[in-house]
């Protein structure tokens, strides 16, 4: 399930170096504008815990975790939408991805050069939302343009669609992004067909200096007021402590680092699972002697869609799952004990997964 977040800010806001930072792949991190040129694509690893201790019960051969993609997008500016710097391949990289991840400078520091000469992240906030917006704008005309006279001659589905498309464009003529017109009724393929920019789910990464780390500062604060009414989810990072973090050698030098800033983990490692969860996406383990592997589905996948992604075959011929959870896997210690116990359920084809589930699949080819 190759899902992408795309990171995305102006240019100098430290994407490339929080990118660095989550993956193996090195963009290049550069005191300059459009130093990342082409769209840097990382698999990372989600850190959970609990596939660690299901290993420790089962001891496996292997462990296999689960990954997310990370896009670094080079650094838009103000008339990107118009073609300005490298707009249009830009917008596109954007398109390509599931969701966003918006990283803003929270940081003062006059040695690394801002495109606009002064920090302000809810500016540039905003320089981003319009450009991305605009863009939304163009795309819904031509829409609307398109299925004008369709609509016109009474055609339900057609008329469907330009009843959501001009309530996106009445949105984005108020400079709000596309997501605020959409309603829990509308039907998930119309809108996700559209392909706009601003209807993909966002976080706010708010990269700070060394010294609000842990509590934040005042740029954080004011873009977590800029932001209320969005209902989403602000991350606070350092990514030039997560650079320090990944350049040591070893586990315990890694972790004398964190316990001297006063932090319990990297704060990439925060990043990543709230980048999964952006994405809606949720995970369940299979334990056995050859492997201890998560695997990545969507929130609200039933059985079936759980087997399909360890083949398409484990989907067409579902019969049933055996399925124990997490907790009780832990605490009886064994497959067996579940089983025992009266802990280990079989569940038909109408099983809603839940993030956590032990699972074992039997099927029918």
């Amino acid at each position: 399930m190759a899902l992408q977040c795309g990171i995305v800010g102006l240019p100098n806001v430290g994407k490339s170096t929080l990118f660095n930072c989550l993956s193996n792949a090195k963009a290049q991190a550069a005191n300059f504008p459009f130093c990342t040129i082409e769209p840097n694509v990382g698999v990372i690893t989600v850190p959970d815990a609990r596939l660690n201790k299901l290993a420790e019960l089962v001891k496996p051969q292997r462990i296999v975790p689960t990954t997310v993609e990370i896009v670094d997008i080079a650094g838009l500016v103000k008339g990107a939408s118009k073609g300005e710097g490298l707009g249009n391949q830009f917008l596109g990289n954007i398109r390509a991805c599931d969701a966003i991840l918006h990283v803003l400078r929270c940081f003062d520091d006059p040695n690394v050069i801002h495109v606009d000469g002064n920090v302000n992240p809810v500016r540039d906030k905003e320089v981003i939302d319009t450009e991305l917006q605009l863009k939304d704008l163009e795309t819904v005309e031509a829409r609307i343009s398109k299925i004008a006279k369709q609509a016109s001659t009474g055609d339900k589905d057609a008329r469907k669609r330009m009843d959501l498309l001009e309530r996106i464009k009445a949105t984005l003529l108020k400079g709000q992004s596309a997501r605020a017109a959409v309603e829990a009724n509308d039907d998930p393929e119309m809108v996700k067909e559209l392909q706009l920019l601003t209807t993909k789910p966002i976080m706010y990464v708010c990269n700070v200096d060394e010294k609000s780390v842990l509590t934040g500062n005042a740029h954080v604060e004011a873009v977590k007021k800029a932001v209320a009414a969005e209902n989403a989810e602000v991350v606070v990072i350092a990514a030039a402590i997560e650079a320090e973090i990944a350049s040591l050698e070893s586990a315990e030098e890694r972790s004398m680092f964190l316990q001297d800033m006063g932090l319990n983990e990297p704060g990439v490692n925060k990043l990543i699972r709230a980048a999964y969860h952006l994405l809606a996406l949720q995970t369940y383990f299979t334990a056995g002697v050859q492997e201890v592997r998560a695997w990545t589905i969507h929130q609200g996948d039933t059985g079936p869609k759980a087997a399909g992604v360890i083949h398409t075959d484990f989907e067409k011929g579902y019969i049933r799952a055996e399925v124990m959870g997490y907790d009780d896997f832990t605490t009886l210690g064994s497959e067996a004990a579940c089983r025992a116990a009266g802990k280990l359920r079989v569940e038909g084809k109408e099983y809603l997964v839940k993030d956590g589930d032990v699972m074992h699949f039997l099927f029918n080819v």
